[in-house]
């Protein structure tokens, strides 16, 4: 199937009388017959379904299509994007280790590797996407396990150069982990590339009407995990009756291990509601990606002149430096839109305040337009030596466009533009 069809056909199939759609199962136990059979599955979870903090039923129908959208072998939603970024580093590190990650990240994402993590003994080590192949080099560890990016970074909207990064991390025997966010399957597939793990905030554009948060990551199933750095999916799991992932699960060793030892650990997994509410957003999220693209297109080109424009930033304007990177990854830009206006912070603001169709919301990538200033929210906590590093200007604002008429968007800036 090509991926407009997967949009709605992946990940379940109704048999005879079955529902058309994809069953809210809202229940977080299951019922077995004897003692025996349920001790059979605390031996092998994936033989059945136990409890609802593991797998349920709704719920494994997305990760079955969000699977099948990215090309992977597996996938694991959970209650948040932040939780999905968690669980795909700590599935491959312990304290004592150390990964890699580009500078301009979500701005939550580098609270996580600079703060939370280092109190856990990981060491997230930023470097500039822009570096060399041989200065990226040089800042991996003999106990570095990951590399880290976003394939349009969020609010800086630099695109990743997937295949250099992912071949920088191989030479290094460990996997790229890319945060598909903004591109969505639609856009790009950076599998296909040469990413190992692909994960998402699903509160984004999959969900795309600001409804209910989660996160997914998605393992390729291509990665080596016996390459002699990764002893605890090889070794036997003391805390699993001695399984080693690799042995029993193969190709999709990476995913069960999140699942068997992280989920049942943290248990951030999503209800069954959330997972139902998800998958009407991943239905139309192909006719709607297109659509995101153009209207950004249409008010990018509007913002790109203006005389209190003091810069903008959309990959797929052919002036943007990323745009070479954006014909090799990218079927679209996305719709959000960063740009800089005139006047620093108290002119970004004030603008923010004079929109009347948009929203100034703590959020991006939904089916109306939204904006965010980034310096004085999302990234608060950010040093201003961060901020430059995260690609953030104090007059920066993130412009969100949704699927209004773009005409409407565009009188909508126009007007507020006019009060600044």
């Amino acid at each position: 199937m090509k991926i407009e069809t997967k949009c709605l056909h992946s990940g379940y199939t109704p048999k005879n009388t079955e529902p058309r759609v994809v069953p809210i199962v809202q229940s977080t136990t299951y019922v077995y017959d004897s003692t025996e059979e349920v001790a059979s599955v605390f031996d092998e979870p994936t033989k059945s379904l136990i409890y609802s903090r593991f797998a349920n039923p709704t719920v494994m129908a997305v990760e079955n299509k969000i699977a099948e959208l990215e090309g992977g072998v597996g996938a694991m939603c959970t209650s948040s994007g932040q939780a999905a970024t968690l669980l795909s580093i700590l599935n491959i590190c312990r304290a004592g280790d150390s990964f890699i990650s580009t500078g301009e990240v979500y701005g939550g994402t580098v609270n996580l590797f600079s703060f939370t993590l280092k109190k856990m003994g990981i060491e997230c080590i930023f470097v500039d996407r822009n570096s060399s192949d041989e200065e990226i080099m040089k800042a991996f560890k003999p106990n570095t396990k990951a590399v880290f990016g976003e394939t349009i970074a969020n609010p800086a909207l630099s695109v990743l150069d997937i295949e250099r990064f992912a071949k920088i991390a191989h030479a290094n025997n460990v996997p790229l982990i890319v945060d598909n966010t903004f591109a969505t399957p639609i856009l790009c597939r950076p599998i296909e590339f040469g990413a190992d793990i692909v994960i998402h905030s699903t509160s984004k554009y999959m969900d795309g009407h600001a409804v209910q948060v989660g996160g997914v990551i998605v393992d390729s199933g291509n990665f080596d995990w016996t390459n002699g750095k990764f002893p605890e999916l090889v070794e036997p799991d003391e805390s699993y009756h001695g399984i080693s992932y690799v042995e029993t699960y193969g190709k999709a060793a990476y995913i069960i291990k999140a699942r068997m030892q992280l989920m049942r650990d943290f248990g951030v997994y999503p209800a069954a509601h959330s997972a139902f509410l998800l998958n009407l957003g991943l239905e139309t999220m192909a006719i709607r990606m297109e659509k995101y693209c153009e209207n950004a297109m249409k008010v990018a080109n509007y913002l790109k002149g203006h005389e209190k424009i003091e810069s903008i930033k959309y990959p797929g304007l052919e002036s943007d430096e990323d745009y070479p990177l954006t014909k090799k990854y990218l079927k679209g830009a996305s719709g959000v839109i960063s740009l800089v206006i005139k006047g620093g912070r108290e002119k970004a603001m004030e603008f923010m305040n004079s929109l009347q169709l948009a929203s100034n919301e703590v959020h991006v990538a939904d089916i109306r337009t939204c904006v965010l200033h980034p310096a004085s929210e999302t990234h608060r906590q950010l040093t201003d030596e961060q901020l430059v590093a995260a690609g953030i200007n104090g007059g920066m604002v993130r412009f969100s466009v949704g699927l209004e008429n773009v005409d409407d968007i565009i009188s909508d800036i126009e007007q507020a533009l006019n009060k600044i």
